[in-house]
């Protein structure tokens, strides 16, 4: 687990109309700030990033579709710098999972169709608070590729 990295298990309330879905209250204990909210699609097989956040807490979760989200630490002061988490959120692992700033994340979109990522983010985007990378790069010890164990 990495130092900071929230992942909590959350319900969802079927009924024969369809399902609700909640996300983060205002009253929940891990409930910083808002910021904004957006939605992110992801194809099969697409990798979007990687991207890290200056002072940005990240609140994902998946709402329909599934993502391979993957986190590298690589803050200086952390107990936890060099590691990495992968995560798969979605359909039949709703979650969220909350990011503090300076942890490097991607996610791909695994399975036959697209997944829409909601983002309950602390502050609202400012391009000069993000910092992209290559999603291939060496620089974090990763690979996209599927995984045959």
């Amino acid at each position: 687990m990495i130092a900071g990295v929230k992942v909590v298990s959350l319900r969802q309330i079927p009924d024969e109309r369809g399902k609700v879905m909640p996300m983060l209250r205002g009253d929940d204990p891990d409930f910083e700030k808002f910021g904004e909210i957006y939605f992110s699609m992801v194809h099969p097989g697409v990798v979007k990033g990687w991207h890290l956040h200056k002072e940005m807490t990240l609140n994902y979760a998946v709402v329909t579709g599934t993502i391979k989200l993957v986190l590298y630490d690589d803050r200086p002061d952390s107990p936890t710098r060099g590691e990495l988490m992968e995560l798969f959120i979605g359909d039949a692992n709703y979650a969220r999972v909350t990011i503090p700033p300076g942890v490097w994340n991607g996610f791909k979109g695994v399975g036959t169709g697209p997944a829409f990522v909601a983002n309950l983010a602390t502050v609202p985007h400012d391009p000069a608070e993000i910092v992209r990378m290559d999603p291939f790069t060496n620089h974090i010890p990763y690979s996209w590729e599927i995984k045959h164990r």
